[in-house]
């Protein structure tokens, strides 16, 4: 064997071995962007699905901060609606009580107090009423109210 058939066969097994390196090379390129791939991609859905979760909990909160709001205001407007209807209730009680006939009306609740209860009452009432009441009644404690009485044996 001659030197150049020696020269050739080296080059020869270099030339293949350095075709090998590239093969491996080129394999392991597409083995590594495949698994790049793959991870992108896997991130990618963890963070849509991660994303969608967290709007669909956003949208869910805000749409009960919605329905609380709404409570709210409704709850708010009946309570004006019922103050509202309470002062009209205390006004009419309140002009009631200086009618003529309150003092008839008080007269038919102490007779029905005096047969229920007993002939003898004491009777709690406003001071304005006390005036009003006469023999069989003891007039107690005076209360805070719009008109009426509280009877007791």
């Amino acid at each position: 064997m001659s030197i150049d058939q020696f020269v050739t066969e080296i080059q020869n097994r270099k030339k293949n071995e350095l075709a090998e390196l590239d093969k491996k090379l080129n394999d392991k390129k597409s083995e590594i962007d495949a698994k790049k791939n793959s991870g992108v991609k896997e991130l990618k859905e963890n963070y849509a699905n991660e994303a969608k979760t967290k709007a669909e909990r956003e949208g869910a909160r805000i749409v009960e901060a919605g329905k609380l709001e709404a409570k709210k205001i409704l709850f708010d407007a009946i309570n004006k609606n019922l103050d509202s209807t309470f002062d009209v209730i205390k006004k009419e009680l309140d002009g009631y009580s200086k009618k003529p006939e309150y003092n008839q009306v008080l007269q038919k609740l102490v007779d029905y107090s005096k047969k229920v209860l007993a002939k003898e009452l004491v009777v709690h009432c406003r001071e304005e009423d006390k005036q009003f009441f006469k023999s069989g009644v003891k007039v107690g404690s005076t209360i805070q109210t719009l008109g009426g009485f509280i009877a007791e044996n």
